[in-house]
């Protein structure tokens, strides 16, 4: 069923714009008439991926303004997949019918985009499509992990459990990456109000105050010097240091997203002091989680590797996995490849090795994630309480600088004159 974009008028007078499914504008108008809207206009007709945009019935096809805050506002997130997914799960271990799920969801869900995505899927799926090819239009959106287990799920005749492991799962990934992102926010703050702070002192404070050095006879101090060559230097070329600084940091960007540089990036992510193990303990969390979770529900392992490939950021992990599916595939087992890398820990291997000989290795796999899980979570704290105050030391010596560069010129002076 369509979903129409709508602008109408309610009992008193005031301006809605809202989206609605109905079979036709016809009957948008008898449905918003018995929720107290007069319909003035119909925006729009959308068919969430189909992207047909009708400017009113029949009309047709037209360009559209793009609101950024409206885009902005209709992005689909982690965590709005998560929740739609176990409320999902909740309806059909119910006994909700999944067309009659889809259609509870579309009604509740708030963003435009969403919703027009979840339209397109209950429509799919109305017109006998199965759930795991109606989302796989989204892919985008939706992901080959999560793709994937809805197939299983519906093969095994388990897609309600499926969907609570994939809700579990996602809203664990999701808690993961905001605690990185909350992690690095307070830092990059700093940096940037710190760096703020300083340009402001050495373009305007600096330049007044050692002025009355000039008329000095006396030799300067080196750190006086050299305060008042970094202020001059910034003064006068502040119009081709920035566009330079962004320039390269533009191009380190580019060149280590390409598929030239994005192995050294990796490799160099892994060994980098202090952060490079936690980079190395995230990914293979994520490795473990995602590979016992496929397993648990029903994807074939070779399938499952393939998108274990995938969900790893790391092109080096990355790399071992495509190897260690290679040899699986040559009727090999999961940890020689892995124990042959030296990129995975004694620990993975050996886990991995105990649960394909006892044949619990989706148990095994998810003891792993949660021992490196619970790692991460004590490197992010002591990073935490780390880096708070080595920014602080770090901006009070360069604020200490400053004041001892412009006073020791001063207390020469009132040395001198006594």
């Amino acid at each position: 069923m369509p979903v129409f974009e709508y602008r109408g008028l309610n009992s008193a007078g005031k301006t809605i714009k809202g989206l609605l499914e109905a079979d036709s504008p016809k009957t948008l108008r008898s449905q918003l008439r018995k929720d107290g809207i007069f319909l003035t206009d119909v925006l729009g007709q959308a068919e969430g991926s189909r992207g047909a945009v009708r400017k009113g019935a029949g009309a047709a096809l037209a360009e559209r303004d793009i609101d950024l805050r409206k885009m902005a506002r209709g992005r689909v997130t982690t965590e709005d997949i998560a929740i739609t997914t176990r409320q999902l799960a909740t309806l059909l271990a119910a006994g909700v019918t999944l067309v009659e799920s889809l259609t509870a969801l579309v009604d509740q869900v708030e963003k435009e985009r969403f919703k027009r995505i979840l339209s397109d899927i209950k429509q799919r799926v109305n017109e006998g499509s199965s759930l795991a090819d109606a989302l796989g239009q989204h892919q985008k959106v939706f992901g080959s992990l999560y793709i994937n287990m809805v197939r299983a799920g519906e093969a095994s005749g388990a897609l309600d459990t499926v969907l609570q492991r994939l809700a579990d799962f996602t809203e664990g990934q999701a808690k993961l990456r905001q605690k990185i992102v909350g992690t690095m926010l307070y830092p990059a703050i700093m940096l940037v109000v710190g760096g703020g702070i300083l340009v402001l002192l050495m373009t305007v404070v600096v330049p007044k105050v050692t002025k009355i050095f000039e008329t000095m006879n006396a030799t300067l101090p080196f750190t006086t010097r050299v305060l008042i060559g970094v202020s001059n230097f910034l003064q006068n070329w502040w119009f081709f240091i920035f566009p330079v600084l962004g320039l390269a940091i533009f191009g380190a960007v580019t060149f280590f997203a390409s598929p030239r540089g994005k192995p050294l990036w990796d490799r160099f992510a892994l060994k980098a002091p202090v952060f490079g193990s936690l980079v190395r303990l995230l990914a293979i969390s994520r490795f473990a989680r995602t590979l016992a979770t496929l397993l648990k529900s029903g994807v074939p392992l070779l399938a499952a590797m393939d998108i274990v490939k995938a969900v790893i950021t790391n092109s080096v992990l990355s790399e071992v996995v495509e190897k260690a599916r290679d040899a699986i595939r040559e009727g090999e087992s999961i940890a020689n490849p892995l124990k042959r890398s030296g990129e995975f820990p004694p620990l993975v291997y050996h886990m991995v090795a105990i649960g394909e000989r006892s044949g619990q290795l989706e148990e095994m796999l998810f003891s792993v994630a949660d021992s490196y899980e619970t790692q991460v979570d004590v490197r992010i704290g002591a990073l935490t309480s780390l880096l708070e105050p080595i920014l602080i030391v770090i901006m009070g010596a360069v604020i200490a600088f400053v004041a001892f560069s412009i006073l020791m010129p001063i207390l020469q002076v009132n040395s001198v004159i006594r």
